[in-house]
């Protein structure tokens, strides 16, 4: 019914194309426009304005010999004030974008090791964005962002890459553990040193006070008893003494078998010498 009548129909973000006997005349903005077919005048065709996105996959290689598929996001528009250029000039706009693509990241690429690769991206990206917007913009196509999406190794490159990695960590944990276990042995041995010296401290004055308590009980006896000698009293003490410890190894149910001479004799030079070690201890208090 439109053709009859000669309107036709643009729709939104869409211009058409109008020819008159196969000679461009003008662009019909989005609305219904009067086209006498009869007068030569037709539609060539239409020009859509939104913005649209080409994927495009390179492959290439870095500075290091290593192969990498570089994927790039290229989004443009065609210019209103530009569609006739946009219609007539390019024929194939998504081939002509793809050819700069590959011309420009197999240019940057090149002169970049794999990781300055990926550290760099966004400059690649510029490179991209740069020259095609200085190239399309002759043909009535505006560039509205390049992206680099993705950049992607050979897989052995890549479990190589994850390899170095995992090592690198393993390396860095095994540092962490051998620190820890330093600062706990250097703690334990702190602990221990100090275990020591206190339980120093505590025989120390234990047997600093038997010292004592010797010493007062013989003073005490030889004065409450006459006759005696500071010597008798103390070698009765050790008697005693020695009498009570084989008492309590005697009794103990854990005791191992203990071998020591007994007699007379065995009591008297046992007691000689511990009354010859208190006597030094005593002496240089």
């Amino acid at each position: 019914m439109g053709n009859l009548l000669c309107l036709v129909q643009v729709d939104q973000s869409t211009v058409a194309i109008k020819e008159t006997f196969g000679k461009f005349d003008e662009i019909l903005d989005p609305g219904c426009h009067f086209l006498p077919w009869f007068l030569g005048s037709q539609l060539a065709g239409h020009l859509s304005l939104r913005v649209q996105q080409l994927d495009v996959r390179c492959e290439t290689k870095t500075k290091d010999n290593v192969f990498v598929n570089v994927v790039a996001s290229i989004q443009y528009r065609a210019l209103a004030d530009k569609a006739s250029d946009a219609f007539y000039k390019l024929s194939n706009t998504r081939s002509q974008i793809q050819a700069y693509v590959f011309d420009v990241i197999r240019a940057s690429v090149p002169k970049l090791n794999l990781d300055d690769v990926f550290e760099q991206k966004n400059e690649i990206a510029k490179a991209v964005e740069d020259e095609l917007g200085k190239a399309m913009s002759a043909y009535g196509y505006e560039i509205v962002q390049t992206l680099i999406v993705d950049i992607e190794p050979d897989e052995h490159v890549k479990r190589a890459m994850n390899e170095i990695n995992a090592a690198a960590r393993m390396r860095l944990a095994a540092n962490e553990k051998a620190e820890a276990e330093k600062i706990l042995q250097i703690k334990r041995a702190e602990g221990e040193a100090e275990s020591k010296y206190l339980s120093g401290l505590g025989i120390a004055r234990q047997r600093q006070a038997i010292v004592d308590g010797l010493r007062d009980s013989v003073l005490g006896f030889s004065e409450n008893v006459p006759g005696t000698s500071a010597k008798d009293v103390m070698d009765m003490v050790l008697v005693t003494q020695y009498f009570d410890t084989m008492k309590e190894i005697g009794a103990s149910s854990k005791s191992s078998a203990v071998f020591i001479p007994h007699g007379p004799g065995a009591i008297r030079d046992v007691a000689t010498q511990i009354r010859s070690g208190l006597l030094q201890a005593s002496a240089h208090q």
